[in-house]
């Protein structure tokens, strides 16, 4: 009897540490987030990232979608995968994304598939970033358009992208935004323009 209550015990200790495990690391389900969390209008972000707060299954998800997290002087991510209506980000709709300064030295806004990859196109316009705001002349007041196809303004490509994510680095980010985030961010917006109808 003894031997039996042990097996149990051992098998469902494996089971769950597993789970949890893959779970984290998102391997299996859709991955958890324990601790840190910080959501700035629908931009979420784990705040132990890059700290040594980190526990075990955050350091389990950063080391699976190759984040190669900072530490949160150097930089601060945040991830988003729906627009201003809650509808999932997707390649076959178009998107206005819009913002203005952010609390960092430089920042850059990248479109990853659901496999937290980038895109498997050759557009060579996968992100958006200071530089580019700078270029077309307002760091202050900038927009770019998502689509699978090139438009006429700053465009990031979402061709071959599926359902994706963007995810917004700020490197070199003010103290203001370490220690007090959802009051010192002002979110980029995502505003859906169009989808093409399925066929």
């Amino acid at each position: 009897m003894k031997f039996v209550s042990a097996f149990i015990c051992l098998f469902l200790g494996a089971f769950l540490g597993l789970g949890s495990a893959l779970g984290a690391a998102g391997i299996v389900g859709p991955g958890m987030r324990l601790g840190g969390a910080v959501d700035v209008r629908n931009w979420t972000s784990d705040w132990t990232i890059g700290s040594e707060a980190a526990n075990p299954w955050t350091r389990a998800r950063v080391a699976r979608h190759g984040l190669l997290a900072l530490t949160k002087d150097e930089a601060v991510y945040f991830t988003r995968a729906a627009d201003d209506d809650g509808g999932r980000l997707s390649e076959a709709c178009a998107y206005k994304v819009s913002g203005g300064r952010l609390p960092a030295q430089w920042w850059s806004i990248t479109l990853y598939d659901s496999t937290s990859f980038l895109p498997s196109n050759t557009d060579n316009a996968l992100s958006f970033d200071l530089t580019d705001a700078q270029s077309a002349g307002n760091a202050e007041a900038w927009s770019f358009t998502i689509a699978p196809l090139p438009v006429d303004e700053p465009w990031v490509s979402s061709r071959a992208g599926g359902a994706f994510d963007l995810t917004l680095r700020l490197y070199k980010p003010e103290a203001g935004l370490i220690a007090d985030p959802e009051t010192t961010l002002t979110a980029p917006r995502i505003v859906r323009l169009s989808c093409r109808e399925a066929n």
